[in-house]
């Protein structure tokens, strides 16, 4: 049977030099399951895999859409399950590396069916939340699905624009078209779940967004900043650097801000990682 090695984690915690030396140890290639490594244009801030990481293995679905196209865990599911069965053609094993947890679950547990949004839906509808901002989108959900609207983070709000556009789409609730029945896989999947102390995960975190801020984050940054209105835009690095350009904080704040914020997200990270063992 063919076999998927998914390796995940919180952020900075070392998942893609584990990913580089299983796929050179297995002669594969791997996957990525980040949700923004897969857009031009960012990569200091996302972390992309650099030169030397990415030299003798192959990497799939990193760097490779528009800063403006939409994606979504559904989509990525069946893309990575075209890729890694064009991988088991040639070899026994696939490596995927992530921690995008909905795009880990998606393929390692499956996704709901749900209806495709047509851009006569979705185009509208992102054009009225950024004229309206993030708390219009919120109450349209609250009204389209209370239910979901009680138990979705409220800080995502992609999760929140795709809620809505499927409630417009289907007509109907999204919590009526959650199951939440695990899909059967025809392969074998090993699960590394990279975890250790919390204060040595911080520290490796303080200490990344440091190196980004050598390598030209703010340059980075300020190229984007443009279109920063866009859902791929609206990440931890970036978010900051947007209030540091509109004169909110100093920049000694800012990449406090940043490390923080990083740090909160890495915690979220660990609790989804907890509820999926």
């Amino acid at each position: 049977m063919k076999k998927l090695i998914v390796v995940t984690g919180p952020t900075a915690s070392g998942k893609t030099d584990l990913a580089v030396r299983l796929a050179l140890e297995h002669d594969t290639e791997i996957i990525s399951a980040d949700s923004r490594q897969i857009y031009k244009g960012i990569p200091i801030v996302t972390a992309v895999p650099d030169h030397d990481q990415r030299a003798g293995v192959t990497h799939h679905l990193m760097e490779m859409l528009p800063l403006d196209a939409y994606y979504s865990a559904a989509m990525f599911e069946k893309d990575a399950l075209k890729i890694a069965a064009d991988i088991w053609r040639k070899r026994d094993v696939a490596i995927v590396c992530g921690g995008s947890m909905m795009y880990v679950d998606a393929l390692v547990k499956g996704i709901d069916e749900l209806p495709t949004v047509p851009d006569s839906i979705r185009l509208p509808l992102m054009e009225d939340w950024k004229d309206n901002g993030d708390d219009w989108l919120r109450d349209r959900l609250k009204n389209l699905d209370p239910n979901y609207f009680a138990i979705v983070d409220q800080a995502n709000m992609k999760r929140i624009f795709h809620a809505v556009e499927i409630c417009l789409t289907a007509g109907t609730t999204y919590t009526s078209l959650r199951t939440g029945k695990r899909k059967s896989r025809d392969f074998e999947i090993e699960k590394i779940v990279i975890d250790m102390p919390r204060e040595h995960l911080f520290d490796r975190i303080n200490r990344r967004v440091t190196a980004m801020v050598e390598r030209g984050l703010e340059e980075e940054a300020r190229k984007v900043y443009p279109m920063r209105h866009l859902n791929s835009l609206n990440t931890v690095g970036l978010k900051e650097m947007f209030s540091y350009f509109d004169g909110e904080m100093d920049f000694e704040t800012t990449v406090a801000r940043i490390q923080k914020n990083t740090r909160v997200y890495a915690k979220k990270q660990l609790t989804w990682l907890k509820k999926s063992v």
